[in-house]
């Protein structure tokens, strides 16, 4: 079944589903109002009755009314897990109609220095982020801008991550199931944060001998007077007086139960969510090693974090009876509760706070994974990019650009078969050498992360791309366009020297000096980059440049984008073609908006 047809029908089948639960709610709500008239009918009709018969006749009415209290609960849960379900699949359908607005963007992880992230819009709007992103959690976020800010460089990572990435494809009620999920609980991004310093803070009240005795001998004191109260062995106003005491003397830890509480209790809630959520990776049979792995990371001894993480959450809605002004005189004075409470936490901590980080990752790493799973499912002529040992290669048929929609796609192929070795491509303005570049280095990012690719074939090998596609100029360094871009080459060169393998993408360098100057430093940088075996691409206008294929003949390759005049209009087939281009349109275009130049 095609993506389209697939999201259509479970749209359908959950509106469907959605409007008899609404209307179910509805009768619920109108049952609900007829018993409680019915409870107070019942109490005034019996009014004259005794106790005995007013309670029963109440009870027929008011049972029934607590019931439906519950069961109402349970149809207002189903109604929010449709309503998300509708939603996703809504702007699912908005996204393979290339209408990505409804996702998250990342632009927080947009970053100027960024080795090629900024220059090929990984992030921000209408970037690749926001077509591929479809986390539920904000460590799947984290987890999936990490993969795309530093992506993998070994053969055997790469083809890991994309069995993980088929399987999850294949799984679409799995990836639904848990964004549904994670959606219906979703948490802040400095949730993880703080619970990650939550578990490494040192327990104090679980290690204090005061705090042991106190919890011990409060319960034990009230029980020996209370049963001496009542046998007459002393009068109960000493049950009371202690009683009373303990209640004072609990203000002393009602700050520190306030801070766990407002600070850290409704995030550390949040592990619910986890744990719904590491329940159903492990209910799944899975065959990729590398979610195997990963689910590995979610057992202690054999056995699942989520009975811990929910054990944590039922002990922090024990700690909120506090919030109760007459639970807590009784509680406090009966068995000094906050405390108790306090030091069962800890203990927690103590026992599992080690873990939970590991936890968060594995859970984040699911997350991100669903997402590219969701990206490969939504693109089936997408291809993986088989993984070669051999540098350097990118070799790749009918590439084109993930973000373009498919009937404005004009798709193109790239060779680069050696090391060092080099494309040069020359062309007119607005012919495509900066979509084909950026083309080239987007497609080559998700080979390296291990998604598919908008292509028809291609094998690539892993080096660190790097790219210099718009460097800016900045005024709060007080630095200009020409010195940013220098910094980025002198980056690049030393990133060389130091013996690292580079696939390099390069737009029209050297573009803030004169042409002389440019085209001098152009060739010295090119025989550079020959004599330290780099491979990459560069775009200009220069066609000068072109002749250093004649001195790397086997190590430098020239290719073009013209531009076609035909009937004194221009036309562009964003075709890449072999050779240096021939034809410019900077005077054309001039010419048809009226200024005049002169031949």
């Amino acid at each position: 079944m095609e993506p389209q047809e697939w999201y259509c029908k479970n749209l359908s089948d959950t509106k469907l589903n959605l409007n008899k639960v609404n209307k179910t709610i509805l009768y619920i709500s109108i049952i609900r109002i007829l018993l409680f008239v019915g409870f107070i009918s019942t109490i005034i009709a019996l009014w004259n009755y005794s106790a005995q018969t007013i309670i029963t006749g109440a009870c027929c009415t008011l049972i029934p009314f607590l019931i439906m209290i519950k069961v109402h609960n349970r149809f207002f849960l189903r109604k929010q897990w449709l309503e998300v379900k509708a939603d996703i699949l809504n702007k699912e359908l908005k996204g393979l109609q290339n209408d990505y607005s409804d996702f998250d963007d990342g632009k927080e992880f947009t970053d100027a220095e960024h080795l090629y992230s900024f220059d090929l819009d990984i992030f921000g709007r209408k970037s690749l982020f926001q077509a591929i992103n479809r986390t539920c959690t904000p460590i799947g976020k984290n987890t999936l801008a990490v993969w795309m800010r530093y992506h993998l460089r070994d053969r055997k990572d790469i083809e890991k991550r994309q069995e993980c990435v088929k399987e999850l494809a294949l799984k679409n009620d799995f990836r639904l199931k848990f964004a549904i999920t994670g959606m219906i609980n979703s948490s802040n991004n400095s949730d993880d944060c703080d619970i990650r310093k939550w578990a490494e803070t040192e327990s104090t009240l679980s290690k204090s001998a005061w705090s042991k005795l106190l919890i011990w001998a409060v319960p034990s004191i009230n029980i020996i007077l209370l049963l001496c109260g009542l046998t007459n062995l002393i009068s109960m106003s000493w049950f009371g007086l202690t009683f009373s005491l303990f209640v004072i003397l609990s203000f002393s830890v009602i700050k520190r139960a306030t801070v766990l509480q407002e600070e850290y209790g409704k995030k550390l809630k949040v592990l619910s969510t986890y744990a719904r959520l590491i329940t159903l990776a492990q209910n799944e049979k899975w065959n990729a090693e590398g979610i195997k792995d990963i689910i590995k990371k979610l057992e202690i001894n054999g056995k699942s974090p989520a009975e811990a993480l929910n054990a944590l959450t039922k002990e922090l809605d024990r700690l909120d009876l506090r919030n109760n002004q007459i639970l807590y005189v009784i509680l406090e004075g009966s068995m000094f509760f906050q405390l108790r409470q306090m030091i069962r936490i800890e203990t927690w901590k103590d026992k599992y706070g080690k873990y939970l980080s590991e936890w968060l990752e594995a859970v984040g790493k699911i997350d991100a994974l669903c997402s590219l799973g969701t990206f490969a499912y939504n693109h089936p002529n997408y291809r993986y990019a088989e993984i070669t040992d051999t540098p350097f290669c990118y070799e790749a048929e009918e590439l084109g650009h993930p973000l373009m929609p498919e009937g404005q796609c004009v798709k193109n192929d790239v060779l680069i078969p050696s090391r060092p070795y080099f494309l040069i491509i020359t062309g007119a303005n607005m012919a495509g050498k900066s979509t084909y570049l950026r083309t080239i280095g987007v497609n080559y990012l998700l080979a390296c992360i291990g998604a598919p690719s908008c292509c028809k074939k291609m094998t690539v090998y892993p080096s660190q791309l790097v790219t210099s596609l718009r460097t800016s100029d900045s005024l709060s360094d007080n630095e200009s366009y020409f010195f940013a871009e220098l910094k980025r080459l002198k980056r690049i060169i030393e990133m060389l020297d130091d013996g690292m393998e580079l696939f390099i993408i390069l737009d029209e360098i050297l573009k803030g000096t004169n042409s002389t100057d440019k085209q001098k430093g152009s060739f010295n940088l090119i025989r550079q980059f020959m004599s330290l075996k780099a491979n990459g691409i560069i775009a200009t206008h220069d066609l000068l440049l072109g002749e250093l294929a004649k001195s790397f003949p086997e190590q430098i390759k020239n290719y073009c984008f013209e531009a076609d005049i035909k009937n004194n209009e221009l036309y562009f087939s964003y075709k890449v073609r072999e050779g240096i281009a021939q034809n410019m349109n900077a005077c054309f275009l001039m010419k048809k908006m009226g200024i005049v130049i002169e031949e």
